[in-house]
């Protein structure tokens, strides 16, 4: 496989740069540190298999359209998309292969599974996420919170997302809530309540450090070669394994 790295002075960018070593066919990094472009333009035509980004959502558009020009897969590992960005994702899905999720874990897509499984088996219970990252987290709701409130809404439909919660806000039977805590220097923690009046199941994922999420990115990569234009997703990538 050859890559292209973009976000590559990021530290998500080195881990992944460090995984891979020879197998990086190009970088890209916005502050431009290390003599690594700037830009795409920067970094001119190169030959690869897929593009891996790990910068920051507002790149998006230059990573599809960096893909599309040399003919690679683009795999998208940043999260906070717009509605904007999104919509690109999927348009350029129809002309490219695009890899788009929330998260790169494949624990992660596990904990999306078992969430629709016990979701569906207790359907009147009340259901609940919570998820903690370090204080330096822009976005809120994480990108994985919001995969899990989709794994819930695949099997109750009407179900409607409430980030936070203050003042007078009586939960109703079709609400999730979501709420969000920022502290200290922890990578990841999601837990989804699924609260019965006669018992609580709590599914739980912890990430210990960020390289389980470089080596899940790297396996969406490897993943991604050769593979025809079309979205694909964590659920892709656990059905293959």
């Amino acid at each position: 496989m050859r890559a292209v790295l973009c976000g590559a002075n990021g530290a998500m960018g080195k881990l992944i740069d460090g995984i891979l070593g020879s197998e990086v066919a190009g970088r890209v990094s916005i502050d431009g540190e290390n003599g690594v472009p700037k830009t795409f333009d920067e970094l001119g035509p190169v030959e690869a298999d897929v593009v891996i980004d790990f910068s920051h959502h507002t790149a998006v558009a230059d990573v599809l359209s960096y893909a599309e020009k040399i003919g690679a897969a683009a795999v998208i590992g940043t999260t906070g998309h717009t509605d904007r960005e999104k919509a690109l994702i999927e348009d350029a899905a129809r002309r490219i292969p695009v890899f788009y999720s929330g998260n790169m874990s494949l624990g992660i897509a596990l904990l999306c599974s078992l969430t629709r499984q016990a979701v569906a088996l207790f359907p009147e219970a009340d259901v609940e996420i919570v998820e903690v990252h370090h204080n330096r987290k822009v976005d809120a709701p994480s990108g994985t919170a919001k995969m899990l409130f989709e794994a819930v809404k695949s099997v109750r439909p009407n179900a409607y997302e409430h980030d936070g919660r203050s003042g007078e806000c009586k939960r109703t039977r079709d609400e999730v809530g979501i709420s969000s805590l920022r502290m200290g220097n922890v990578v990841g923690i999601h837990e989804v309540h699924v609260c019965t009046p006669s018992q609580t199941i709590t599914l739980r994922h912890e990430v210990a450090t960020r390289n389980m999420l470089a080596e899940g990115g790297v396996e969406a990569a490897r993943f991604m070669v050769g593979k025809p234009k079309g979205m694909y997703k964590m659920e892709n990538l656990l059905a293959n394994s």
